[in-house]
């Protein structure tokens, strides 16, 4: 739960609050259940998966970000991540005391820091990383199979029409292409 009150108690209390202004409540409804669905599977997932690694979500998504587009330089790191580069050093701080990230200045550029996984963060990865895709099935199988693709193209829809960069040619595939 992300809060104190249920999604019922929530619901409820917005209609009682906001129900005479002229609202569209469709698109609220969207948006705050996909901010409150967010949130509780990021703490869902930290409980059970990454706690076992004493390992925050930041942390968690700093080394996918990583582990899939090394070597990638510190402020691509933290645009992926959706944090700031003050919270980046922090975090890469803890990844290199656990053996898990190394940076390393470009040679291009010496302005520049490259993030690479060691040997170490790439097996923690590969072990974790099918554990945490086991907690994911877990969060959707409410969900009919059949419409998880749907799904997944809706939220890739409501992404792109506030990323710019998320619409671009290069977008994914939709699932009718994989």
């Amino acid at each position: 739960m992300a809060g104190p009150h249920t999604l019922g108690e929530t619901e409820r209390q917005v209609v009682d609050r906001v129900g005479q202004l002229p609202l569209d409540y469709a698109a609220m409804a969207v948006v705050s259940n996909l901010f409150r669905a967010s949130n509780a599977v990021r703490n869902h997932l930290e409980r059970t998966v990454l706690s076992s690694q004493n390992m925050s979500w930041t942390a968690f998504v700093v080394l996918w970000v990583t582990w899939i587009w090394e070597p990638i330089e510190t402020r691509n790191v933290a645009l992926e991540s959706g944090i700031s580069k003050a919270t980046l050093t922090g975090v890469l701080t803890t990844l290199e005391k656990r053996g898990w990230v190394t940076r390393e200045k470009s040679e291009t550029d010496g302005r520049l820091v490259l993030v690479r996984m060691t040997p170490a963060g790439r097996e923690l990865m590969q072990a974790l990383f099918p554990e945490f895709n086991l907690e994911e099935q877990r969060v959707v199988e409410s969900i009919d199979a059949g419409t998880l693709d749907t799904f997944a193209d809706l939220l890739r829809a409501v992404t792109a029409s506030v990323e710019p960069a998320a619409s671009s040619p290069d977008e994914p595939p939709s699932s009718q292409d994989r």
